[in-house]
This record gives C-alpha cells, structure tokens and sequence, in this order.
C-alpha cells in the first residue's frame, strides 16, 4: 500500500488507517475475536497504522489492539491518545492536560498496549486550563525518554497547534474531515501545511452516514451512541444528510465505487499530507474499504462532488456538546 509522511520529523504510515474506537464501544455490540481478526486482515490487506484511545471502553481497546499486535508489533504503527479522562466504570472525569496526568497516562497506555513505546501520542481534547505549552512539554519529556516517538494533537485550533508546535515538533493533527465536515479547509489545513504537520481524518464517512442506507439509521442497536452524541443523525437533520448521501451514492454507482470507496478516495485525493482512519470492527466493511486506495478520481468527479456536498452542506453539529471541541 502506498505510504504517506505525516510531519517532517521521519513518521511514515500506510495511505489507510484504521480507526478501532468501535470495537469496544459507541457503536453497538462488539466481539473481540471479530475485531482481532479484522485488525489482522488490516495488517494482511496493507493497512499498518492503528488509532486507538485509552478512552475508548474505556481502557479496552488499547488492551484490544495490543493483543492483536503481540508478535507483530514491528509490522504497525500504533497510535493512542490522552486526555479525555475516564473511570474504570466508564464515568466521565474530564479533559485532563496537566503534565503529571500526562506522564501517568502514558504508562497506563504502554502497560495496557504491552509495547515499550508508542509511534504516535496525541492529546485528545485540549485542555483549555492548562497552557497548552505545559501538556507538550510533558509529552516532549516521553519522546526523550523513548516512550513515543511522534507527537500529535486532535481536535486543536490553528492556533493553538502552532503554540504547542513551538515547543516540540507536532507530526500529526487529528480532526474530523469529510464530505460532511469541511470545515478544515479553511484555516487547519492551510496552518498544518505551513508548519509541515500531516493531517489524519477521522470519522471520514461522517460516522457512517456517507455509506449508510436509511433502512440501516433506523435500526440502530442499543448501544449505539449515534442518536444521542451526534446531531447530524437526529430525525429533524437525518433526512437532509441522507439526501446529500444519496447524491455520493450516485456518483459512485458510476464510477463502479461504493459511497464508502468514493469518499474515502475523495480525502485520498486531497493531499499526500492526509490520511483517512475509517473505523469499522468487521472484516467485510474493512475489505470495501481498502478498495478506495486504487480508486483514480477525474477533475470532473471531484468537482461534481465539491458542487453536491460543499463546505457546510451537512445539518447539524458534529458533537451534541461542542465546548470539547478546541476552536
């Protein structure tokens, strides 16, 4: 598979991520022998950079994908992030960027992922209480004593990545991008391409609605957090979002594409600095997926999808919630 630079400082990863939040909660049922064995297939099709969260579970799956990875750690890049800080029991705490919680939870994700370092570290929520040069310069003290080789952020404003690429070298920004959120065109984009920071994009077929059916929306399991957390899948927005789905469809349909490879292919298509991690915890949506890396797409395909879907086309926040959000 093609592989792509993220940052300037040597991090390299496959075109394709794979993001693992689903196999351990947000999304309905889970099964860890599924998960394990689509995050296999993933390292057999090419797909060797890993997203994953102590978070997510929470703690699960980073104990998931480091039992996945045990006797192949050398063929992945794993990546796992902090401060979006979590119980045991699931219960939130909150945003946590102090440079002790940092240090803490570094060890906690070694421990749980059973690897001696981490390829790349993010902080997931910024911290608007703590100067943001405190939480790097924490992170910058793991790098020195090789317990992470790259640093990067999510969710973090222009300016608040520039801050904290001051300190130490950021190599990746993690935000949400796709045919539905734009949004980082504008002034993300353009700042990481400046300070030479790669971009991963998550959520890229906006947390499924880009290749679902309207059949698949209403029979959401119990467990699946998409009607509570995310607005654009609330009934007053979901029929105008899956109008705007149906029109990717189309435009698929005629390059021999599904929606997921077409607007997989559409952020491939964006820059060799952006790397799409569509999540999934089954082996046949992983399969589809991958197709989107030999999918060429004409001028003339990109720009009938710019005049369907632009910036802002999609109804409703992306979270319920956006204070979370560094803006």
């Amino acid at each position: 598979m093609e592989q792509r630079s993220l940052g300037s400082q040597g991090l390299v990863v496959t075109a394709l991520g794979l993001g693992c939040m689903g196999m351990s909660e947000f999304y309905g049922p889970t099964n860890d022998e599924e998960s394990i064995a689509t995050i296999h297939r993933a390292l057999e099709l090419g797909i060797a950079f890993l997203d994953t969260a102590d978070m997510y579970g929470p703690f699960h799956n980073e104990r998931l994908v480091g039992a996945a990875i045990v006797g192949r750690r050398d063929q992945v890049v794993v990546a796992t992030k902090f401060g979006n800080q979590r119980r045991e029991d699931g219960s939130w705490v909150g945003i946590n960027g102090r440079p002790e919680y940092v240090r803490e939870a570094c060890e906690a994700s070694l421990f749980r992922l059973e690897v001696d370092h981490i390829d790349l570290y993010y902080q997931h929520r910024v911290d608007s209480r703590v100067p943001i040069e405190e939480t790097v310069g924490a992170m910058a003290e793991l790098v020195d004593q090789g317990k992470v080789r790259y640093l990067g952020l999510s969710e973090a404003a222009p300016a608040t990545v520039r801050r904290a690429h001051a300190v130490h070298p950021i190599s990746a920004l993690q935000t949400e991008f796709s045919l539905f959120s734009r949004e980082p065109e504008a002034e993300l984009l353009p700042t990481l391409r400046e300070l030479g920071i790669g971009f991963v994009a998550y959520s890229p077929l906006g947390r499924g609605l880009l290749a679902a059916k309207p059949a698949s929306l209403e029979q959401l399991t119990e467990g699946d957090f998409r009607n509570e957390r995310y607005p654009r899948f609330l009934v007053e927005n979901r029929e105008h979002n899956l109008k705007l789905a149906d029109r990717v469809r189309e435009i698929a349909e005629a390059k021999g594409a599904t929606p997921a490879q077409l607007a997989l292919a559409w952020l491939l298509h964006q820059g060799p600095d952006i790397v799409p991690i569509p999540g999934t915890k089954r082996r046949r949506y992983l399969e589809e997926n991958v197709g989107a890396v030999e999918l060429e797409l004409d001028p003339d395909t990109l720009r009938e999808l710019d005049e369907a879907l632009p910036v802002g086309a999609a109804q409703g926040d992306r979270y319920a919630d956006m204070s979370r959000v560094n803006l």
